[in-house]
């Protein structure tokens, strides 16, 4: 029986794996377009990776310099003005809020965000779904950490957790630390996955999944 989810947020909550998308393309495009495509395909298949680590990909491989403090501060200062507002307006995915109203006190929920943490908490507030929240987790700590960290300080089972993500930085802290997996289905992240892995277009029927899969 299920009595814990993790919810990764980007694609998973939100429908705001877009927004982050056109905005590495937007930030890099300076540096030419051949970049900049290269930068979003990254992006695209690694979602999950927090973005300071993106950066530093990106200006080590595809650029070609070392990244100094002073560089990451203001490309992350700029990536938080192109999608912060973004972010806070986007619709939710499916059902997500539904099931959140719905359902959230049936269970421990929490956020696993590659967003820094302090960002993560703030769109989270204004969003007014912190209340469906035991806690919100976002970078510099993975997700793989921070799903350890939850299962520890909660003394939750792992067999009784599932984490729902929709890149494979989800699916592998999940795993890591012996939790089930659901991964929320995009045209985006379907050739990233094996077939074989548990998957849904949206959260629309999210309850009705957890009850024939885990409950009966």
């Amino acid at each position: 029986m299920i009595q814990n989810i993790l919810f990764d947020f980007d694609g998973v909550i939100c429908e705001s794996v877009d927004i982050k998308t056109d905005a590495f393309y937007e930030l890099y495009l300076p540096e030419g377009k051949v970049i900049a495509e290269a930068v979003k395909k990254h992006h695209i298949e690694n979602g999950g990776m927090a973005r300071y680590d993106k950066f530093r990909h990106y200006e080590t491989k595809f650029i070609g310099k070392d990244l100094t403090e002073e560089r990451m501060e203001s490309l992350s200062k700029e990536f938080s003005c192109l999608v912060k507002k973004k972010v806070i307006a986007a619709s939710f995915v499916v059902g997500a809020l539904e099931f959140l109203k719905e359902f959230s006190q049936n269970y421990k929920c929490f956020i696993i965000s590659a967003t820094p943490i302090d960002e993560m908490k703030e769109i989270a507030r204004e969003k007014n779904i912190d209340i469906f929240f035991k806690e919100i987790f976002g970078s510099p700590k993975d997700k793989t950490t921070w799903a350890k960290y939850i299962l520890e300080t909660y003394e939750l089972k792992a067999k009784e957790t599932l984490f729902i993500g929709d890149a494979r930085s989800d699916y592998g802290a999940a795993k890591a630390n012996d939790m089930h997996f659901l991964l929320r289905r995009t045209k985006d992240n379907k050739k990233l996955f094996d077939k074989t892995v548990s998957s849904m277009p949206d959260l629309k029927n999210l309850n009705v999944y957890i009850t024939e899969q885990f409950d009966s």
